[in-house]
């Protein structure tokens, strides 16, 4: 997509903390990224990254308390939804902004036919009658690929397989046309072949209509196969961020490389042990002062220890929009 074009979602300085017992959690530390009309953004990071936090954080779908959306911006075509009412935001979600849940073996409420879970967007947000909605719900599931789809409206969630679950809660989410479809690890939970259908019809669906998609995912080989632009999430920050192809060749932070190492590989490589990255994820207790991942990188120095790196441009263009990452460490540099 070209520099100059507006995004449809800009997300500036995010920051989201869990009131606790035992203090806060900074869940979400100065998020920023954009997404441009028909780009598709992976996040990518391992579990307790930030990745979902910051993704529901944008829509209001955390539980406050404990959360609590301290700062930032979320612009959506303009409009900051971080300072719209509880009313207008819910007016946003579904019909600017779908959102496909992780587990699709508990998203859909079990005693409502899918039918009726498809047809509330479309007569809450465009005014369509019943009949009307029944209709475009019919289409929505055979755009997803359901068999039978006037038929199974009145089908209830059980009656439905997983990968027959995940394609009604994308045909959700695709109710009302958003302008931006957020799918938080829709195909974890599905058997490699489901995974491979549902991909497929992602693809279809975004070259078909146009949306702007955010992927977040942990799986990287999905993200290699799907996306446009690569966002990766350590400790609630954003790490690096580069065009897909770039990450993979030139991947520059070092947590991002010991994630690209711990992916299999094929051929003679196959007999080598999995690498694995030893520590685990800082508990956030404390705005972060420090690099996040300076306990657990082999090329920490004192600089790391003493100041949390802002992001810098190593590829072309501009932070957000060319090649960016957030550490101190240069591989191109020799450190004392």
């Amino acid at each position: 997509m070209p520099d100059g074009a507006a995004p449809v979602l800009d997300v500036k300085g995010l920051k989201t903390v869990f009131r606790t017992r035992g203090g806060e959690i900074h869940a979400v530390n100065s998020v920023s990224f954009h997404l441009q009309a028909g780009e598709l953004l992976g996040v990518v990071g391992e579990s307790g990254s930030g990745k979902s936090v910051t993704m529901m954080s944008l829509l209001g779908l955390l539980p406050s308390p404990p959360a609590d959306v301290r700062g930032g911006q979320v612009l959506l075509a303009g409009q900051d939804l971080l300072k719209i009412s509880a009313d207008d935001l819910q007016a946003v979600r579904g019909a600017r902004v779908g959102f496909i849940f992780q587990d699709p073996m508990t998203s859909l409420n079990p005693v409502f036919t899918v039918g009726n879970q498809i047809c509330e967007p479309l007569i809450k947000h465009l005014g369509m009658t019943r009949a009307q909605a029944e209709t475009r719900a019919a289409e929505l599931l055979d755009t997803v690929g359901i068999p039978d789809a006037r038929k199974r409206l009145r089908d209830y969630p059980h009656q439905f397989s997983g990968g027959m679950r995940q394609r009604v809660m994308i045909a959700i989410a695709l109710a009302c046309n958003p302008d931006v479809l957020i799918a938080d690890e829709p195909t974890t939970a599905l058997d490699v072949t489901i995974q491979a259908q549902i991909l497929e019809l992602v693809r279809e669906l975004r070259t078909k209509l146009g949306m702007a998609i955010v992927w977040i995912t942990h799986d990287l080989g999905v993200i290699a196969g799907i996306a446009d632009r690569v966002m990766v999430m350590y400790a609630g920050q954003v790490v690096e961020q580069a065009p897909v192809d770039d990450l993979f060749a030139n991947p520059r932070h070092p947590y991002t490389r010991a994630l690209l190492r711990t992916i299999p590989a094929l051929g003679a490589a196959r007999q080598a042990r999995l690498e694995v990255i030893e520590g685990q994820p800082p508990i956030m207790t404390e705005a972060p002062n420090a690099c996040p991942f300076r306990a657990r990188c082999t090329h920490a120095f004192d600089r790391c220890h003493k100041e949390n790196p802002i992001r810098r441009v190593v590829g072309a263009g501009r932070v957000g929009y060319g090649h960016d990452v957030a550490c101190h460490w240069d591989p191109e540099v020799a450190y004392a």
